[in-house]
């Protein structure tokens, strides 16, 4: 038999590893799997009001809230917040109004209706998108880097600032490139006109900004999880890494309460599509709950972050539920009542979602945040499912039966999103070993569900700022629907059980393997085998190349808006407000959307109606004529030549506006979330 030539081996060989390393959302092509991530408040100074997608009212920003599609931002005067999706930072200032149009692996799509807010941009692979939509642009992120948006009071004028990186603003049927150190002005609405200036200097929002961005850049977090693990800068504050014989490397959180456990010290809420997600009371507590598993080592709880994986899947509480006879809607007796009771998955141990999801899709939330076999997985998610009233061998579970793991609380502090610590119910040990593990915990939401802990709040943005609509070049998604509304089968029915994988269409043969480790060995069967220490995944730069155009986002799994159900407000433009902001209201009656003239759109380009009745789609780019192409010339030219001169005064800040009416209670002057440096 002939020998292959070595240089084919060779080739074969790089075909077969280059595929492992392919992005994790290559697996999905199933449109009911949830986004692999999602957002986090995780530094918040003075007063900051979050909305709920889909529901009216507003409340105090809580920390470690998961925001997705929908949500809704408030940051009121002389108040401040930071987001993470990943290693990407949203920094809001000062009266700032902010939505997530669009959140899912690929994309941010963010609607920035008044205010500034910068972005520090630091991975974005070929196919991602992250797109800022103001009142007369949309501006696109090109490359990594540094970027400040600033939109007027009144909405008639965007000031994009390029500090690194590269962009394209879309708006009036023109496109313009802003490149690095340039800031560009554009002001009207169905026309632009614009200038270029070179960047004035740093205010004091510029300045926290940069000292938030340096702290993240002393973080000895990243030398063991990935950068795209959303909440990884804060484990430093408030912990240490340390390295077992079992696991490898472990993080171990310090000054936590006596008779601390994981996900006892928190709240539960109820975020679609993933349904009920844990929300952790700690300024930490982010990346240790939605992502790696627990055990205990030494007498107290270690959180072992699992394989390096170049961009981690987003679970909204890696816990197992436990019950009695009752089948999935279980009852534990606690006090004479029903109950809900969960312990932490330890090291191998397969999460099952509750939420129905993939075959693709359930391998990689565990491979991704644990080292295990992608057979067990699998037999342990037909266990649940195909093999639910068969007499197969029991699964065993380290922490269903560890010293001080398993919490327990009626259902009503489970459902109203009351805080866990208080509320425990002690539960004999000899009833938590015997119970029945589950994954689903037979609680259907209700609107305390959805709000979560947040106190209600008047602070809000002022309705002509609410209702003030964008321009996108990407089809956001259709606005949220209220809880009440909703004909999602997990609301109605929350213990449903998931498509099983033997129901499901084979596709194991056409999807990617999954992702390896980073300088790691396969998983191995045993799940009590020692794992290799995962390697850093290092700081390697991001690729420069520019983006392909992209596909439409995929709208929320959500159900069409009912028959009567009134939309949201449109301002003509007729009708647009002065630049002086009114006092904070509630959004006014709502009114229909307006309708783009068809007479305007491009007939070799689609320009259908945006689903969002608070967007409206970009108009076509148009071919420049000489005279704008002449003008940018000459403004390119300006810029250079601006660049020779001495360096600008500092930019000034934004007018004082006019007093709005304050809460009846004071606000509290201390930060929430993570200390500031």
């Amino acid at each position: 038999m002939n020998r292959l030539p070595n240089w084919i081996k060779f080739l074969c060989g790089a075909v077969i590893i280059s595929s492992l390393f392919l992005p994790v959302r290559a697996w999905a092509d199933d449109d009911e799997d949830p986004p692999a991530r999602v957002a986090r408040m995780n530094y918040a100074q003075g007063s900051v009001s979050f909305q709920p997608g889909g529901e009216g009212d507003w409340v105090e920003a809580v920390p470690n809230r998961p925001l997705t599609t929908g949500d809704n931002l408030w940051t009121d005067k002389n108040s401040r917040s930071e987001l993470h999706v990943g290693s990407t930072a949203i920094r809001l200032s000062s009266e700032t109004s902010l939505t997530f149009l669009a959140l899912d692996d690929r994309s941010i799509q963010l609607r920035l209706a008044d205010g500034t807010v910068m972005l520090h941009v630091r991975h974005l692979d070929d196919d991602d998108t992250i797109e800022v939509d103001t009142p007369n642009l949309a501006f696109q992120i090109q490359r990594n880097g540094e970027y400040r948006v600033d939109v007027d009071a009144d909405g008639h004028t965007t000031t994009v600032d390029v500090i690194q990186g590269r962009g394209e603003a879309i708006g009036g049927g023109q496109n313009y490139t802003v490149v690095a150190n340039q800031e560009a002005i554009f002001s009207g609405d169905d026309e632009l006109s614009y200038d270029i200036n070179q960047l004035p200097r740093p205010d004091a929002f510029d300045n926290w900004a940069l000292e938030r961005d340096r702290r993240e850049d002393r973080a000895d977090s990243a030398n063991y999880v990935s950068r795209e693990m959303t909440g990884y800068e804060d484990l430093d504050d408030y912990g240490r890494w340390s390295y077992t014989a079992n696991y490898g490397p472990v993080w171990v959180p310090t000054h936590v309460a006596v008779g601390w456990a994981p996900y006892r010290y928190g709240h539960w809420v109820w975020v679609a599509p993933w349904g009920w997600t844990w929300v952790d009371d700690e300024p930490w507590g982010f990346a240790p709950f939605h992502y790696g598993r627990w055990c205990q080592v030494g007498g107290g709880w270690a959180w072992v972050p699992g394989p390096v994986v170049i961009r981690p899947v987003y679970a909204p509480a890696l816990v197992a539920f436990v019950g009695g006879g009752g089948g999935f809607h279980f009852s534990l007796s606690l006090g004479g009542g029903p109950g809900v009771a969960w312990f932490p998955l330890g090291p191998g141990e397969v999460f099952v979602p509750a939420y129905h999801v993939s075959r693709g899709y359930v391998n990689q939330v565990n491979v991704t945040n644990t080292v295990v076999n992608v057979t067990r997985v699998t037999n342990v998610y037909n266990y649940y499912t195909v093999n639910r009233n068969t007499n197969m061998t029991r699964i065993t579970y380290a922490n269903q039966g560890a010293r001080n793991a398993v919490t327990a609380v009626s259902r009503e502090t489970f459902v109203n999103a009351r805080p866990v610590a208080r509320n425990v119910v002690q539960v004999q040990q000899r009833e938590i070993e015997q119970a029945q593990v589950t994954h689903e915990t037979g609680v259907a939401p209700g609107r305390p569900s959805v709000i979560g802990t947040g106190r209600p709040t008047r602070i809000a943005p002022p309705s002509a700022v609410a209702n003030r609509r964008v321009v996108t070049e990407r089809t956001p998604a259709a606005p949220t629907v209220p809880l009440s509304q909703r004909q999602d089968p997990l609301v109605a029915r929350p213990s449903r059980p998931v498509t099983p994988m033997a129901n499901r269409p084979e596709a194991g043969n056409d999807r990617p393997n999954p992702p390896v480790t980073m300088g790691n060995k396969p998983a191995r069967d045993n799940e009590n085998d020692r794992p290799n220490p995962p390697a850093t995944m290092g700081n390697k730069p991001a690729r420069d190349n520019e983006r392909p155009n992209q596909p439409a986002p995929r709208p929320e799994w959500t159900a069409p808006r009912p028959q009567g159900t009134p939309a949201v407000p449109v301002r003509p433009e007729s009708q647009r407000p002065e630049p002086q902001r009114p006092e904070a209201s509630r959004p006014e009656e709502p009114r229909a959307p307006e309708m783009r003239n068809p007479q305007t759109r491009n007939e070799d380009r689609s320009q259908p109606e945006s689903p969002h009745p608070l967007t409206r789609p970009a108009p076509p780019v148009q071919p420049k004529s000489d005279r704008q192409a002449q003008d940018q010339e000459t403004k390119q030219h300006q810029w250079q030549q601006q660049r020779e001169r001495p360096t600008p005064p500092p930019k000034a800040e934004r007018a004082p506006q006019p007093k709005r009416e304050e809460p009846s209670k004071p606000k509290k002057d201390e930060p929430k979330g993570s200390k500031p440096n």
